[in-house]
C-alpha cells in the first residue's frame, strides 16, 4: 500500500535522508532539482524559452537551481529567472541557490523586492512555477495572487514543482474557488499528495509525474499515516483474496446474498446488482423486488431466486433476513414513504453488516436519526451528490471527504465515497484511495454493479473492509479492461460485469509478480 504523507511527514523524510546519508539540505535540494530538470527537458524537448518564477522558500530554491541546471544541460535556449523576495527574507537554501545562479552569469536573473515588470510570455514559453511549496497553509493574496493570475492568463505552458502554487498538500476545503497556478504538468517529489486525490482540483495539476529523489525508505516505513493508495498488486496480496476453491465445496459454501432493489421502471438496477453479485462468486443470490419486475429478472438473471414484495411497484416490507450471509439495499428502490418505512424496519431487523446504496442513502439523508440504526461495519456507497445530501453544508470534494471520515467514525461504518479515486473511509479514521478505474465508468448503473460486487464478497465471508477494498478494486479493474477493448466512450455498466472474470484473472497474474 502506498502511503500518502502530510507536508510535515515529508519534511521528516527529508531530515531523515539528510541524517542517514550525511548530506546537507542543499545537497538534497540539488538532487531534487536535477530530477525535475531532467523531467522538464524530456517533457519539452523543443522548448527554447524557459521562464522560472521562484518564491522565497524551498520551492524557490528548487526553481533557481533548475535555472542553473537547464543552462548546464547544453540546451540552446533563453532562460530567465525571477526571485520574488518582497519580505527580504529567504530560506537558507534558496539564498545559496540565488548566489550560485548569480555567479553563473549566463541566466537572466531578476530579484523582485518591490515592483514587478511582467515579462512577455508566449505560447512557446515554458513557465516553471516554484513560488510556494507543499507547506503552504493560507490562501494567496496581494502581489502573489496577482502574479498567479498573470501566469494563468498567459498562453505559456506551465510546469509546477511539487504542487501548483496556492494548493496546500494536506487539505483544500475551498475546492475550485481556491486561487492557484493552473499547471500543464506537476512534477511532485516522492509520492502523491492528499489534495491530488480530489476531483475539484484535478485540472489544476495537469499531468502528474512522481519523481523519486531517494528519500529514506526506513523512515517512510516507520511513519504512520491514515492515508493510503491501494493498487491491484496490493489487493491481490491480501490474505484470502485469491484462495482456490475446495473440490468438495458447494453453493452453500460461498454464501447466500439478498439484494433488495428495483421499483416500477427501475428493474434494471436490480438485474445489474444481482448479475454482478453472482459473477463475483456468491453461491446463491435472492432478489427482493416488486412483482412488476418478476419477468424481467427471471429472464435476465435466471440464476437468481426471487422474493416478491407485497406491492406490485415499490419496496414496502423487508423479508426475513436471517437466512442470508449478506444483505444489500438501495438500487432503484425509490424514496416513497412506504419504502422509507420498510428501510427503517430492515435496519432494525439485523445486526449483520449491510451494503447500503443509492435510494437507501437518500432516505437516510431525509431521516438523519436513522443513521444510528445502521448495523455496525455496514458499507455505504454514496456518490458525491448522495454524500452531500448526507452531510448538508459539505459542498467541495475536500469537505465531502472530511464529512465521510467523520460519518464513518461516528457510526462505526465504512463509507465508500465514489469517484475517480474512490475513497474508502474506515471506522478507525483511515482513508484508502483506489488506483483503478477510468472516466468511461461514469455511466448509469455502474454503482449498482459495485453494490452487487461488494455484496457478493461479503456473502463469501470477506470482512467488510476487505470486501469494500477488493470490490472497489475489481470494479475499477473491470472498467479498465473493458475500456481497453471497447473504449471509454462506449462503456456501459453491464460491460463491467462481463469483464469481471478478466479482472479476477489480472489479480491472479499480479499476485505472483515479484
Amino acid at each position: 500500500m502506498q502511503k500518502i504523507f502530510s507536508s510535515t511527514q515529508i519534511q521528516a523524510l527529508d531530515d531523515a535522508t539528510i541524517s542517514e546519508e550525511g548530506i546537507t539540505s542543499l545537497d538534497l535540494m540539488e538532487r531534487a532539482a536535477q530530477k525535475a530538470t531532467d523531467a522538464l527537458l524530456r517533457l519539452y524537448p523543443q522548448a527554447r524559452h524557459f521562464a522560472l518564477f521562484a518564491g522565497p522558500g524551498k520551492n524557490g530554491g528548487d526553481a533557481l537551481a533548475m535555472a542553473r541546471l537547464i543552462a548546464a544541460s547544453g540546451r540552446e535556449c533563453q532562460i530567465e529567472a525571477w526571485l520574488f523576495n518582497t519580505s527580504g527574507h529567504l530560506h537558507a537554501d534558496c539564498q545559496a541557490n540565488k548566489q550560485r545562479l548569480e555567479s553563473l552569469g549566463t541566466v537572466k536573473f531578476y530579484e523582485v523586492t518591490d515592483r514587478f515588470e511582467p515579462p512577455t510570455l508566449t505560447a512557446d514559453t515554458v513557465v516553471v512555477d516554484g513560488l510556494f511549496d507543499i507547506g503552504l497553509s493560507r490562501p494567496l493574496s496581494g502581489g502573489f495572487a496577482s502574479l498567479v493570475n498573470f501566469i494563468n492568463a498567459s498562453p505559456a505552458q506551465v510546469v509546477s514543482i511539487d504542487m501548483p502554487s496556492g494548493i496546500p498538500a494536506d487539505e483544500a476545503t475551498s475546492g475550485n474557488r481556491l486561487l492557484s497556478v493552473q499547471a500543464y504538468h506537476t512534477l511532485t517529489f516522492h509520492s502523491l499528495k492528499r489534495t491530488m486525490m480530489l476531483p475539484d482540483l484535478a485540472e489544476r495539476f495537469g499531468q502528474i509525474e512522481i519523481l523519486d529523489i531517494g528519500l529514506s525508505h526506513s523512515k517512510a516505513d516507520d511513519i504512520q499515516t491514515e492515508w493510503h493508495i491501494f493498487s491491484p498488486v496490493d489487493i491481490a496480496r491480501l490474505s484470502g483474496v485469491l484462495t482456490p476453491r475446495q473440490p468438495f465445496s458447494h453453493k452453500g459454501t460461498y454464501g447466500h446474498a439478498l439484494i433488495i432493489a428495483g421499483s416500477y421502471g427501475m428493474g434494471g438496477a436490480a438485474t445489474l446488482a444481482a448479475r454482478a453479485c453472482l459473477r463475483t462468486g456468491a453461491g446463491k443470490v435472492s432478489v427482493h423486488t416488486p412483482l412488476m419486475n418478476n419477468d424481467l429478472i427471471q429472464i435476465t438473471v435466471p440464476e437468481a431466486t426471487l422474493s416478491h414484495d407485497a406491492s406490485d411497484t415499490v419496496f414496502t416490507a423487508p423479508p426475513d433476513v436471517a437466512p442470508y450471509q449478506a444483505v444489500a439495499v438501495g438500487p432503484g428502490i425509490g424514496t416513497s414513504r412506504p419504502t422509507g418505512t420498510a428501510l427503517f424496519k430492515l435496519l432494525t431487523a439485523t445486526s449483520r453488516p449491510m451494503v447500503i446504496d443509492a435510494d437507501a442513502i437518500n432516505l437516510l439523508s431525509a431521516h438523519s436519526a436513522w443513521l444510528g440504526q445502521i448495523p455496525e461495519h455496514s458499507i455505504l456507497t454514496p456518490h458525491p451528490g448522495e454524500m452531500a445530501r448526507l452531510s448538508p453544508g459539505a459542498t467541495t470534494s475536500g469537505s465531502l471527504l472530511e464529512a465521510a471520515i467523520r460519518l464513518a467514525s461516528a457510526h462505526n461504518i465504512y463509507i465508500v465515497l465514489k469517484g475517480h479515486h474512490t475513497a474508502i473511509c474506515t471506522p478507525e479514521g483511515h482513508v484508502w484511495f483506489n488506483a483503478t478505474g477510468n472516466p468511461g465508468m461514469a455511466t448509469a448503473g455502474s454503482g449498482d454493479v459495485l453494490t452487487g460486487i461488494i455484496t457478493g464478497l461479503l456473502a463469501q465471508g470477506f470482512s467488510p473492509q476487505h470486501a469494500a477494498m477488493l470490490g472497489v478494486c475489481l470494479h475499477g479493474l473491470a472498467g479498465d479492461l473493458a475500456a481497453e477493448s471497447l473504449g471509454q466512450m462506449s462503456l456501459i455498466a453491464s460491460d463491467l460485469i462481463d469483464y469481471l472474470p478478466r479482472a479476477f484473472g489480472r489479480l491472479a497474474e499480479v499476485a505472483v509478480q515479484p
